[in-house]
Order: C-alpha cells, then structure tokens, then sequence
C-alpha cells in the first residue's frame, strides 16, 4: 500500500489540530508528593472533568451494588464487611496526607460475594472488595491495608481522569491523521495499537508504581505494617501461577518489578508506621 504524503493543507489542518488539542488540556498536580516522592506532572484534558467523573463514579457503582443486592452478593458475610470497613475508617482520614479535601469525599465501602482476585476504588472513593481476594489469599489485616491504599491512590491522583484525556487526544490525532493521509481504518488502527504500546502502557504501568508507593505511605500513616505489599505481591504470583503477559506488553509492573520497588518504599515510611503505632 502506497501512502500519500500530506501537501501544505494537510500539515496546516495538522499543526492546528496538534495547538488546539494542546490548548485543550493543562499539566496538573493532583497530589502532594508525600513522604514517598510522588510528583509526576500530569496532563489533564479540560474537556474531561473530574466532577462528571465523580459523577458518573456515583451512578455506576449505585448500579453495581444494586444488582449485587439483588443477587445476594452484597455483603453476603456481615464479618468480613465489618472488617474491610474498619481498616478504612482508619485508612480515609491518611488520604490528607496527599489531598486535604480527600476526606470529605463521599467514601462507600462494600463487599461483594465474589471467587475473583479484584478490588478496586472509584472516583471519589467508593471502594468495592470481592471476598475471593481476601479469603482465597487468607489476607492479614496489613494485607488488606496494602490494597485498599493502592486501589485509593488511583482515586487521589485521578488516574481515571488522566486515561480518559490521553484516549481523547490519542483518537483525535490518530483519526484526523488517517484521514488526512489516506490510510483509512487499517491505518487508524495501526495507530491505535502503537499507540497502546508505546504509550498507552507505559503510562499505565507508572499508575500502577505511582498507587503501590502511595498505597504503602496510606497504610503506613493509618497503623499497618507497609511491608505486608510485598507478602501481599508474593501470593498474588503465586496465585497467578507465575503466568501473565510480559511486562513491556502489560499495564502492570511484572511481579519482581513491583516487589523490589515495594520493598525500597516500604523501608521509606516504616518511621511512619512506627510513628502510628506509638
């Protein structure tokens, strides 16, 4: 296949999509940096809000527990509920650490009867187990503190917000440059896929490093040993069977990466958690 080179037009319609889209998103710091150093600069589209964000966050997890309640998987263990919920009654009031109105949030946390390894925190802090993760792991107390702060360090740092402005950018270039060059769906899709690769990914896994080292500050701050990450990542591998892609083709750090990080982390805020424990 032939491609066209763009004529003086085609650059034009270029350079003016290339400022507009840069015109439509700024470089924002979400978070204080903590003791744990975090302070990549991002870059957040104005077209993509946190608020409507937060927004859609409520409905969608309305929705979800729901149709968890309807099913009998919502709280199904009164014991366990209990408990995940205490560990964030002491984890939300550390997420100040890193944004003062973190705390204010309308914070929801609730379990769901589930086989699955999973949990996760919404924009605006509404935070869902699945049992599975924590009774398949046998999880300690420490253990879970180690999730729940990763899973709400993607909330803090709106990691959501981001991936949606660098989609929304990512397919305003790639389709205005298939079209301009001719290259139509095949080339569009070509784009789309390097740019999974090569930046969509990349990015990923530095959400993923950024929640692990927040995470571990966030449990430290509230009381629970920060070493609990790395056994927590040792039985997720183990769990996992030591299988997965490789980690240049994943939105995840391989588990060796995350345990050495961990470990470097974890040894940073021990005066923390010693400082909680007093």
């Amino acid at each position: 296949m032939t491609l066209r080179m763009p004529g003086p037009r085609a650059l034009a319609w270029i350079a003016a999509a290339t400022v507009a889209l840069s015109a439509g998103c700024q470089s924002v710091q979400t978070t204080s940096a903590g003791a744990v150093g975090v302070d990549r600069k991002q870059s957040m589209s104005a077209l993509v809000s946190e608020a409507d964000l937060r927004r859609g966050s409520e409905q969608a997890y309305a929705q979800l527990m729901g149709q968890a309640r309807q099913k009998g998987a919502l709280n199904a263990d009164a014991q366990l509920t209990q408990r995940v919920r205490a560990i964030a009654q002491r984890m939300i009031p550390t997420t100040a650490a890193f944004r003062p109105d973190a705390p204010a949030w309308k914070w929801e946390v609730n379990v769901l009867q589930s086989d699955q390894l999973n949990a996760w925190c919404m924009p605006g802090g509404k935070i869902a187990f699945y049992s599975g993760i924590i009774t398949r792991l046998n999880l300690t107390d420490d253990e879970i503190a180690a999730i729940m702060g990763h899973e709400i360090a993607h909330a803090l740092r709106e990691h959501a917000r981001e991936r949606a402005s660098e989609q929304q950018a990512a397919g305003l270039v790639i389709g205005v440059g298939a079209a301009l060059l001719g290259v139509g769906s095949i080339g569009s899709d070509l784009g789309q896929m390097a740019y999974k690769v090569a930046v969509g990914m990349p990015n990923s896994r530095a959400h993923e490093t950024e929640a692990d080292r927040i995470g571990v500050e966030l449990a430290a701050r509230a009381g629970y040993d920060p070493r609990a990450a790395i056994v927590l990542w040792q039985k997720m591998a183990k769990a996992s069977g030591g299988g997965g892609s490789p980690q240049f083709l994943s939105t995840h750090p391989s588990a060796e990466t995350r345990q050495q990080d961990l470990a470097v982390y974890a040894e940073r805020v021990m005066p923390l958690y010693q400082q909680a424990r007093k």
